[in-house]
């Protein structure tokens, strides 16, 4: 008797599921959103620093990857693709915003926590709680493209070369702007490191 395949080795491959995509398979979209919704919310958020934007610009993501299939390019790698989709709506709110000036300061920086959302009790917990506050607002304080480019970098892990596909510039401008952020986050969180 044959062993039951394991689902996450016969999990589609992502070129796989937006060839089917570009033929206007939607359950191939509703794969590729199941895979990458979280990974495309986590850097939306951290771009926008608002919960809920990020929450609608995941969504609008999945939208351009729909009307967008035909651009995507069967040897590219979808990772980039769809951050850089991600990373355009997430530019683009900001623009919008900084345009808008009646939206509150407060507002537009409130972040969804992560985890369980119990709070951490005792010093340790108080400290890590405190130092994780510290290196938000230190990261939302970076202009944008340096944020875009730390974010990229560490928080998603992605090389300097797919960076540099996913917000549309150059392998030496994403080196540039990723040493300019560490020195920027290394000056304003002095007290932790």
């Amino acid at each position: 008797m044959a062993p039951e395949p394991d689902a996450t080795r016969d999990a589609p491959a992502d070129a796989d599921l937006m060839a089917r995509v570009q033929r206007g398979d939607e359950a191939a979209l509703g794969a590729l959103m199941e895979r990458w919704e979280r990974p495309v919310k986590g850097l939306v958020a951290r771009i926008v620093l608002n919960a809920s934007e990020a929450e609608e610009l995941a969504q609008e993501t999945f939208v351009r990857v729909w009307q967008q299939r035909e651009k995507f390019l069967a040897d590219a790698a979808f990772k980039p693709w769809v951050f850089a989709i991600a990373v355009n709506l997430a530019r683009n709110r900001l623009r919008w915003w900084r345009r808008r000036p009646t939206v509150e300061l407060q507002e537009w920086s409130r972040t969804q926590e992560t985890g369980d959302g119990r709070l951490e009790t005792g010093t340790g917990g108080l400290e890590r709680a405190e130092r994780a506050a510290a290196v938000r607002e230190a990261i939302a304080g970076l202009p944008v493209e340096l944020r875009e480019a730390i974010v990229l970098f560490e928080y998603e892990q992605m090389s300097h070369a797919e960076i540099a596909a996913a917000v549309g510039t150059t392998l030496k401008a994403v080196e540039t702007r990723i040493y300019r952020a560490k020195e920027k986050l290394r000056g304003a969180l002095r007290r932790w490191v």
